[in-house]
């Protein structure tokens, strides 16, 4: 008699290949993806089928001297390895940059038997290159001091944090956002290792859900306020709306109080929080939600204007209506901005960055780098790549253009960019968190900055900033304006994502804290 056992996986192997049953046997191999590039893109009936569209790309890494492929007039080169998750590059004034290393939070509960197949499967998409789990949530120091484009001296400035992702650092305090709250450490420039132990700034909404747990953050041009993007709990807040309070939202915080409010909402999955050089406005891309078929509905880059609702959950790309959520909101749905611009369906952008204060060549010296991580929820992959967009004016203006390529060879991943920056010499710095390395593309010609420019660019002086503060005053933690108010029976969507968090319920039961 045999003592071979059938393999554990056998019941999830068998729903991933219903799953790519159903995927080919409604594949739209027809449909032109850039038609869904710009401001008014092509949005298709939705397509909703039993088990929904899933393409995983399996992650293989780089092979020593394989590299991306970048466009005419710039060179690529690798800047960091042997990361563990790196999502997200920031540069100090000084010229030292940050990599911020992250792994999700563990625990997240699997409400529906999909859940199971999709993460089987999408575990072939994550990084680590297989052996034991190398240790992630950390913050590595690169230094450059002669300013050549390689890193001279590296050294991990903080570990064992809560899964962290986005940083910002002024007045000798470094500003950390991990998956439950954002932090202050004592920072001076130069220092190689933080041992202080931080500040809560404000709390964050965090577990025991938090399925969107990348919270990115932005300094404020005047240096005053925080911004920080907390993603929805759900894809169409399936878990019920009070598990969506305080998310799909933007975060606006006084770094001198921690009082926070939203600053705006209806945002299904907001990162890249930066600010437009030129016209000083803050911008963030945008991954939209699934299950509507391969070709809805399209990630974003947009404008984000205080007070501003941008649909989610009840409606998508302004206001198309998202039948499935109930009940329907129709107010807030004829309420919804329409997004600057569409950058395909399913590319999942999570990083951006302005070139106005870089050292790279025409005609990328003026717009938008965007980091496309790539899909996992359609037929046919899309994004896997940095895509560039020109501005001017403070707004887009021309197509979507591939820049740095070849992360995807085949149906494997080599690796998958996220998070991008600007290093102190005027380089573009790639975070590629299943590769698990930083790559710098550089203007060919060896054209760098003159001195550092900082990620954090403030534009007003200490006084300036304070005759500032003094005009606006504190920030009120109020859940709504009054120009917003609606009935008590519609509640407004500032309510369903309040401006501070409520108080946590100590007889509530395992899972259940803060719903």
């Amino acid at each position: 008699m045999s003592n071979i056992r059938p393999a554990r996986k056998s019941p999830l192997l068998i729903g991933a290949a219903l799953a790519a049953l159903a995927t080919s046997a409604f594949a739209q191999d027809d449909f032109d993806i850039s038609s869904q590039v710009g401001p008014d893109p092509v949005l298709p009936e939705p397509r909703m089928s039993l088990l929904p569209d899933m393409k995983i790309a399996e992650v293989v890494g780089w092979q020593e001297g394989e590299t991306p492929s970048v466009a005419e007039g710039l060179t690529i080169s690798l800047y960091a390895k042997d990361l563990v998750n790196p999502r997200t590059v920031h540069t100090l004034p000084n010229g030292d940059v940050l990599v911020v290393q992250g792994r999700k939070p563990p625990g997240k509960p699997k409400s529906r038997p999909k859940d199971y197949i999709r993460g089987w499967i999408m575990s072939l998409g994550s990084g680590g290159g297989g052996g034991p789990e190398k240790d992630s949530n950390l913050i590595t120091l690169l230094q450059d001091s002669d300013r050549d484009g390689q890193v001279d001296a590296r050294s991990d400035l903080l570990t064992g944090l809560n899964s962290p992702f986005g940083v910002a650092w002024i007045d000798d305090t470094l500003y950390v956002a991990a998956s439950d709250a954002i932090l202050a450490y004592p920072y001076e420039l130069g220092q190689t290792e933080i041992t202080a132990e931080p500040e809560v700034l404000t709390p964050l909404p965090g577990g025991p859900i938090n399925h969107h747990w990348t919270k990115d953050l932005a300094l404020s041009p005047d240096g005053r306020m925080l911004y920080a993007s907390v993603g929805s709990n759900s894809n169409i807040a399936e878990r019920g709306l009070e598990a969506e309070k305080g998310r799909a939202a933007i975060w606006q915080v006084d770094r001198e109080t921690g009082a926070s409010k939203v600053f705006a909402s209806g945002l299904r999955n907001p990162n890249g929080l930066t600010f437009e050089p030129e016209t000083q406005t803050l911008w963030a891309v945008i991954n939209e939600r699934d299950e509507l078929g391969p070709n809805l509905v399209p990630d974003y880059m947009t404008s984000v204007v205080e007070g501003g609702f941008y649909g989610w959950p009840w409606s998508y790309y302004g206001d198309h209506l998202d039948a499935r959520v109930h009940p329907q909101r129709p107010d807030m749905v004829e309420k919804a901005i329409k997004p600057d611009y569409a950058l395909s369906s399913h590319v999942a952008p999570l990083g951006m960055v302005f070139t106005q204060n870089s050292a790279l060549p025409e005609p990328y010296d003026r717009g938008a780098f965007v980091g496309e991580r790539g899909s996992w929820n359609r037929d046919h992959f899309n994004g896997y790549k940095v895509s560039y967009i020109a501005f001017e004016n403070g707004k887009p203006n021309g197509p979507k253009v591939d820049v740095v390529t070849d992360f995807l060879l085949s149906d494997k991943a080599r690796g998958r960019p996220v998070g991008l920056g600007i290093d102190g010499t005027g380089a573009l710095l790639i975070a590629d968190d299943a590769g698990n390395t930083v790559w710098r593309v550089a203007a060919a010609d060896g054209t760098i900055l003159p001195e550092p420019i900082g990620s954090d660019q403030i534009t007003a002086g200490p006084r300036e900033a304070a005759a500032a503060e003094e005009e606006a005053g504190p920030i009120e933690a109020e859940e709504q304006d009054a120009d917003q108010a609606e009935p008590a029976s519609t509640p407004a969507q500032t309510e369903i994502a309040p401006a501070v968090l409520p108080e946590p319920d100590d007889s509530a039961t395992p899972g259940q804290e803060g719903e």
